[in-house]
């Protein structure tokens, strides 16, 4: 089941609908990490003054708007902060229209909409209200501190919350500058009916089994292969960092003996509540494997190659 990540409510006239927002989508990307082919350290990103090319220190950064070329008006956090709508836990309806009113091209984030709080039946109520007139609801939500455009809709028993591109973010189809060649195409009636005649030749059903990310599984199966070959870079990160992950994982399997122990002894043991338990490990989806705590603290990292298994 998806995470809420947002509860509130729908608002429209008198109707007052609880609801939870859960994300509607997921992101599955080839995640590459950058590294030293060297040396097999991790290459990460630096804040550099495109000027001098010399790093640049956090503290020394401040965020500006170019008013004229070459010209900024630097703003501070907390005028930022005061720009910033207040925030409200409100899906807040202003109007119905027809669905096929919206531009494709204003379409950007849904989020499945659940009821709340004992909301079942007037969430019911609207979903079907909305499928009957065949209209969906435009609102304004504030989620992340941003105010959006979005627009409620029913989806077979559910309703969901799509966020909306605002008319300014959304480009001209004049900037295209078609001319009348495409525009104004001279098709003939022999033209369109074969153009027809393939598309329903092709006509098929919505079979979302069948789409699959192509790249993503060729990259996945040869991270695999690879990996059973024993071809994996052990890579050393910051020892800092190494010494604090490690002391965030703890086999359950240990703190459980620990906690046997304790009952039996009758004495208790060190307190853990500051740290994380991980029943098990995560399938790794890198080539990229981190070395044993004790080599953490040496002064200089060497690139080994893993014996095969």
């Amino acid at each position: 089941m998806a995470r809420v990540i947002w509860k509130g409510a729908i608002s429209f006239g008198l109707v007052h609908i609880p609801v939870a927002l859960q994300s509607a989508t997921s992101s599955e990307t080839i995640d590459f990490d950058w590294l030293d082919e060297r040396s097999m350290e991790p290459v990460g990103y630096k804040r550099i003054n495109k000027a001098t090319g010399k790093e640049v220190s956090k503290e020394h950064i401040v965020k500006g708007i170019q008013y004229e070329k070459g010209r900024y008006v630097i703003l501070t956090e907390e005028e930022i902060k005061t720009a910033h709508p207040a925030s409200t836990q409100t899906i807040d309806i202003f109007s119905f229209i027809e669905s096929d009113q919206i531009p494709l091209a204003n379409i950007d984030t849904p989020y499945y909409l659940a009821p709340d709080k004992r909301g079942e039946k007037v969430y019911a109520l609207l979903r079907q209200t909305l499928i009957d007139t065949k209209k969906v609801a435009l609102a304004y939500v504030i989620l992340h501190t941003r105010q959006h455009l979005a627009a409620v809709m029913p989806i077979e028993t559910a309703l969901v919350l799509v966020l909306l591109r605002w008319p300014s973010e959304v480009r001209s189809l004049d900037e295209l500058a078609l001319t009348k060649a495409t525009t104004s195409a001279s098709l003939t009636k022999a033209e369109k009916d074969m153009a027809k005649r393939l598309v329903n030749d092709m006509t098929g059903k919505w079979e979302p089994d069948e789409y699959r990310d192509t790249f993503q599984e060729k990259i996945m199966s040869l991270v695999e292969k690879k990996a059973h070959k024993g071809e994996i870079e052990n890579v050393e990160s910051d020892v800092g960092e190494s010494e604090r992950k490690s002391a965030d994982i703890i086999d359950l399997t240990e703190l459980l003996k620990r906690s046997l122990r304790s009952k039996t002894d009758d004495k208790p043991e060190v307190k853990s509540s500051s740290k994380k338990t991980v029943a098990s490990k995560p399938k790794a989806k890198k080539t990229v494997e981190k070395k044993p705590k004790k080599v953490a603290s040496e002064k200089s990292v060497k690139s080994t190659r893993a014996k095969s298994s």
